[in-house]
């Protein structure tokens, strides 16, 4: 079996290396604001949550 290996270390000029490895400064958005309320949990979803669990269960072991 014939593998193609690359180099582990990369040979770079310092100036690179220097410009790679600067300071970056950022400004962030503050004017930004998550509107995005949480819905309630209900009876349902639970309900919901285990049907899809039992499903999901019963097709593993039907395949298995």
């Amino acid at each position: 079996m014939k593998t193609d290996v690359m180099p582990s270390f990369v040979q770079m000029e310092e100036d690179e290396l220097r410009q790679l490895t600067a300071e970056v400064k950022e400004t962030l958005a503050r004017e930004f604001e998550l509107k995005a309320k949480p819905g309630k949990f209900s009876s349902a979803d639970l309900w919901n949550i285990r049907r899809s669990a039992k499903t999901a269960y019963a097709l593993r072991n039907r395949w298995s």
